[in-house]
């Protein structure tokens, strides 16, 4: 029998965010309650001054000096091996932990087991609702609805962008399609069952694969609205057409990974078209052709990348777990040491 030495093992995946890191392991910290937590930190070659920040002023912190840019799957992955608790729980760099919040959800997750990944409630720096801790899961009409235009000339209503589940504030216990990675729960043996995220995908959509084979597996996302963090969206972000190719391109990876035959073609088809006419929509209103300018001329200029999906099949979740084992923990003692 495995005895587990903590409670829940906070991962955080950081590139460049000394500051956001920073403010939100103070937080972490300050707000661990009772709980018995381990904090691992993995630092994706980060050219500004994180590696050191974390070893001087956070002892306690496990860090894994990566050296170079994993991705946010891989980098996750990575923190997953050298964690010892019954659960784990991703966050983002750029969000504070309110009031206890880890405490809550884990507390939640006992009283509400069997739905495998537990989320929280999201606002933004002023205290406003900020939607990004969840999502509905993609659908035909929502891929349609982006398509047409529809989920940006009527964004966050419930019947033209779905996905966002605007008109539900996230201040109820509530099931939903997709647990973001910025505050996501899950117990460990749930996480080994599904392996952990597919590594494929570099940033963006690993979420809602692990969504998807999770609900797939018999599992009900759920989240807890008690469990509260401030999330600034963006701020760990490069620029706006480097993120919007990164989250195509794992867009397109879900499609292919999770339908076939004629919805898939579909689906895609529907990416482009929206993409395209969003496209045509910035280059009228700017004449501007500099890809910072027109993100979405970008993103459509490299269409025939993207479109493709990240190379490779999709693993199966025993090979992802194997993967974790084998290739994972080699490299974590190689390269990282404990601060």
């Amino acid at each position: 029998m495995t005895i587990n030495i903590a409670d829940v093992a906070v991962l955080i995946v950081s590139y460049n965010t000394e500051d956001l890191l920073r403010n939100c392991l103070r937080s972490v910290v300050e707000q661990r309650g009772s709980l018995g937590q381990q904090i691992i930190v993995v630092d994706n070659g980060s050219a500004d001054g994180s590696v050191a920040m974390v070893r001087t002023e956070f002892p306690e912190v496990e860090l894994i000096d990566a050296k170079q840019n994993l991705g946010f799957a891989r980098g996750v992955n990575l923190a997953a091996t050298r964690a010892d608790a019954e659960y784990l729980l991703l966050l983002n760099p750029d969000t504070v932990v309110l009031d206890r919040a880890l405490e809550r959800l884990v507390q939640f997750a006992r009283s509400q087991p069997g739905h495998g990944l537990y989320g929280g409630r999201a606002l933004k720096t002023d205290g406003s609702l900020e939607l990004s801790s969840c999502w509905a899961l993609p659908t035909i009409w929502s891929t349609t609805c982006f398509a047409l235009g529809l989920s940006t000339a009527f964004r966050h209503t419930q019947w033209f962008d779905p996905e966002a589940m605007a008109h539900w504030r996230r201040d109820t216990v509530r099931e939903v399609g997709i647990v973001t990675g910025c505050l996501l729960l899950a117990p460990r043996d749930v996480w080994d069952e599904l392996g952990g995220f597919d590594e494929r995908y570099f940033m963006y959509g690993e979420d809602a694969d692990l969504a998807l084979r999770a609900k797939a597996a018999g599992y009900r996302p759920i989240i807890c609205p008690d469990a509260c963090i401030i999330h600034e969206v963006g701020k760990a972000s490069a620029t706006k057409a480097g993120k919007l190719l990164l989250l195509f391109k794992g867009k397109a990876t879900l499609f292919r990974d999770h339908f076939d035959g004629w919805r898939r073609s579909l689906l895609l088809f529907q990416l482009l078209v929206g993409v395209g006419l969003r496209a045509q929509l910035a280059r009228a209103r700017s004449r501007s052709r500099r890809s910072d300018a027109d993100p979405w001329g970008t993103v459509w200029r490299d269409r025939h990348d993207w479109i493709k999906g990240y190379p490779g099949l999709r693993p199966s979740h025993r090979e992802l777990g194997h993967g974790m084992a084998a290739n994972l923990k080699p490299r974590a003692a190689k390269e990282a040491g404990r601060p």
